[in-house]
């Protein structure tokens, strides 16, 4: 049996509202039967996803939308802001050496969320981003 469990979270913009994500994240994880340390990854590609869509998402009350569809063999992850959208092409990846010398030490999240992925897509226009996830859990 392959068991498929779904959790849908709507953020508000508040500190530290991402472990709320984490937590339900390591639950589904448990309840499932599946290692902490199999979700160790994905609980940093969440954090990652919702601090950057925290930062461009727009709006009096900003919300960020998560749903995570997990199995025991795979997790998506899928994580909505309502910001004003990107280009993800002409984002480019961090240079370790650039960063050294540089006061802006940021930029390394979707580099990140792509090597610790298995799968990454990003849809983004002007009524906000989602990014598609997958991660392998065995």
């Amino acid at each position: 049996m392959n068991r498929e469990v779904t959790l849908r979270l709507a953020l508000p913009k508040i500190p530290d509202i991402e472990l709320v994500a984490v937590e339900g994240l390591a639950h589904l994880g448990r309840h499932l039967g599946i290692a902490d340390e199999q979700i160790g990854e994905a609980k940093i590609i969440v954090t990652e996803a919702i601090i950057n869509a925290f930062e461009h998402t727009v709006g009096e009350n900003p919300v960020v939308k998560v749903k995570f569809v997990m199995t025991k063999k795979e997790l998506v992850i899928f994580v909505r802001d309502y910001g004003k959208g990107f280009e993800p092409e002409s984002v480019e990846d961090p240079n370790i050496e650039d960063k050294i010398g540089s006061t802006r030490k940021r930029g390394w999240g979707l580099k990140l969320m792509k090597s610790l992925s298995d799968g990454f897509h990003i849809e983004s226009g002007n009524w906000g981003t989602k990014i598609t996830i997958t991660k392998r859990l065995s």
